[in-house]
């Protein structure tokens, strides 16, 4: 790798976006990579601009449409939505040197696919957690600070996971190294799957936490996530006070309740008040990544033998907003609350 070879970020969107911002304004080479002509030519020119209670700021980024982009790349960030992910790698393989590497700085389980598009060994993990929205061409809003953590996929420790450690804490001081990424991105997926329920509403992730009716959800979609991960051997990891252990199976009852009202605090506390899931159906009126994120957990339960009925409702219901067959309302998180219950009685 040369020393001033610039990190490759593939997708410039809420995440992608203000990640290459920080590090630009660190003075670190970096080099934006969208399909959105308009938000390029924006990033390079007048500049990319970061609002929001965390800080505010304008940063000109270089930054290149994939028809442009010519050369090979050695630290490539791929911060693209989940079921962009393989259109993305099949484009960027060809720029990622033989020496080089994908992290993935993406929802979900993303890493799967990318290694088995560029290998293992040019794979590196990433768990994002801040919050952020990308609201037009150069335009971003960081609406909160949280987790971020890097790691190896078979947990060693790298020296070019040391340095990607070392670059993330330029944006987030709090970053971790870790041996354990994916107990990391299993422990968000019981929180992502949280986020996609409070998107079959309209109202802000905090009320939907608080609100004690829509509690059997919650717990229900944080068990079968919990089942899963524990069913694969996978030793989940949390952020913040939010603890996936406590939806494992054989768990107390009592700490599910007191994490889920920690959630109801914590998304009451950032400028970005609804999910960019919510965000994809109500503003953007494009399709989530329903299947890619939350749709792969009951494919990986199947393998083990572990049914996930409440995942795979809430798929459907998101799927029928997207296609017109079903209302962003209480009455489609209704049906999912009513499966979730009988669930609970039965058991």
């Amino acid at each position: 790798m040369k020393v001033s070879e610039p990190i490759l970020i593939w997708g410039a969107g809420a995440i992608g976006g203000t990640l290459g911002a920080y590090w630009a304004r660190a003075g670190v080479p970096v080099l934006l990579v969208d399909i959105a002509p308009e938000h390029v030519e924006a990033c390079r020119t007048s500049g990319l601009s970061i609002t929001g209670p965390v800080e505010e700021f304008r940063q000109v980024v270089p930054a290149a449409t994939p028809q442009e982009l010519s050369g090979s790349y050695s630290r490539i960030v791929l911060a693209v939505k989940a079921g962009a992910t393989e259109a993305a790698l099949a484009a960027l393989t060809p720029h990622l040197a033989e020496d080089g590497f994908v992290l993935s700085a993406q929802n979900g389980l993303n890493e799967i696919t990318i290694a088995r598009a560029v290998g293992e060994a040019r794979t590196m993990g990433c768990f994002v957690n801040f919050g952020a929205d990308w609201h037009g061409p150069g335009e971003i809003l960081y609406g909160n600070r949280g987790a971020v953590v890097v790691g190896e996929l078979d947990g060693a420790m790298t020296d070019r996971a040391r340095e990607m450690h070392r670059l993330l804490r330029l944006f987030e001081p709090d970053a971790i190294l870790t041996d354990n990424i994916y107990g990391y991105l299993w422990g968000k997926l019981a929180y992502g799957a949280m986020l996609f329920g409070t998107a079959l509403t309209n109202d802000s992730m905090s009320a939907n936490f608080a609100d004690p009716a829509r509690l059997p959800v919650w717990l229900a979609l944080g068990r079968e996530v919990g089942a899963v991960a524990a069913a694969r051997g996978v030793a989940s990891l949390g952020f913040g006070d939010f603890d996936p252990k406590v939806f494992a199976p054989g768990a107390p009852e009592g700490p599910q309740e007191k994490t889920i009202a920690w959630l109801a605090d914590y998304t009451a506390k950032t400028a970005k008040t609804h999910s960019g899931i919510w965000r994809d159906l109500a503003v953007r009126k494009r399709r989530t990544e329903a299947r890619p994120q939350i749709g792969i957990i009951s494919a990986l339960g199947r393998e083990v033998g572990v049914a996930t009925p409440a995942l795979t409702t809430l798929v459907t219901l998101i799927e029928d907003i997207e296609e017109g067959r079903r209302p962003m309302a209480f009455e489609t998180l209704k049906v999912l609350i009513e499966q979730c219950r009988s669930v609970s009685m039965t058991v």
